[in-house]
């Protein structure tokens, strides 16, 4: 039966080209945004590490390129550069909101609220409901979990975590509970400075050689660790449209890449929710973008 053989050996092979173009096309379709998780690893890597930092009342042209901050202006050359990154409101604490909610949750001021005031989604409860770790490292914070408005150069209107009741209050660490072993970080964290070391009551060079006294060594272990450093700021001085420095740096950041896009707060959190594969999105950060056009390939 050689015509049958022949018949068969041809039909197989077509099914088999088949096959393939049909994997093809929904790796294609997956790659385009078809499934959130493909969607997220084609367009953000996935650092074991994140942590951000961030500073306070300072526009990008008051320290990108200043010499004041000869740090910062290293991270950025070594790291990814947001030319057009905004803030999203005024006074501070309504934007350490935004970053960390995706919603201002209806603070309008830097007054003290009462803690766990909302059970509103944000980037902390989503890592923990899916499993990840979390932590904040608070400068002066005066000891771990401790929900007091003010104490010395701390104040918590930085520190928007607190505000709620999905977040464990002992995920806040101070400052000196930050590990000299970066690998036992939490896979996201952010750190917040007290009012000088973060610009608001000292020079933009006191927190420039705060962030590379404290940070420099993290900055330096990400580069060869698959992690990344975040620094940027709440606010400009509300003399730039609230145009702000933000800087990405990292193993997986390309060196010396610049983005002219236009991003605000709620990217920067649609990102990392994107980078540690959270399929839910706090409040704005649902219709908002991944920051791109960075990343190493």
């Amino acid at each position: 039966m050689p015509g049958s053989s022949l018949l068969g050996r041809s039909r197989g092979k077509a099914l088999a080209s088949a096959l393939a173009l049909t994997v093809a096309a929904a790796g294609s379709w997956l790659a385009l945004g078809g499934g959130s998780p493909a969607h997220a690893a084609a367009t953000v890597p996935t650092p074991d590490h994140t942590v951000v930092v961030v500073f306070e009342n300072h526009a990008y042209s008051q320290v990108i390129g200043s010499s004041s901050a000869p740090y910062i202006n290293s991270l950025k050359t070594g790291g990814a550069n947001l030319t057009a990154s905004y803030a999203e409101t005024h006074p501070s604490q309504p934007n350490y909101f935004a970053l960390f909610s995706g919603s201002t949750q209806g603070i309008t001021d830097d007054s003290c609220y009462t803690p766990g005031f909302s059970s509103a989604p944000n980037l902390a409860s989503e890592l923990i409901a899916a499993g990840k770790t979390w932590g904040s490292y608070n400068e002066t914070l005066p000891s771990q979990g401790s929900t007091t408005c003010s104490s010395g150069d701390y104040a918590r209107k930085h520190n928007p975590w607190f505000g709620f009741s999905n977040v464990p209050t002992s995920s806040a660490k101070t400052f000196a509970q930050f590990p000299t072993d970066y690998a036992t970080l939490p896979q996201v964290s952010f750190v917040v400075p007290n009012l000088c070391s973060d610009m608001h009551d000292c020079s933009v060079a006191t927190g420039d050689t705060w962030l590379k006294n404290k940070l420099g060594a993290y900055a330096t272990w990400a580069k060869t660790h698959n992690s990344l450093l975040v620094v940027t700021f709440d606010e400009d001085n509300r003399l730039s449209g609230n145009k702000i420095p933000t800087v990405l740096y990292g193993q997986q950041v390309t060196p010396g890449a610049t983005s002219s896009t236009t991003y605000n707060h709620y990217d920067l959190l649609r990102t990392l929710e994107d980078m540690h594969g959270l399929t839910s999105h706090a409040g704005n950060a649902a219709s908002a973008k991944d920051i791109t056009g960075i990343w190493a390939s």
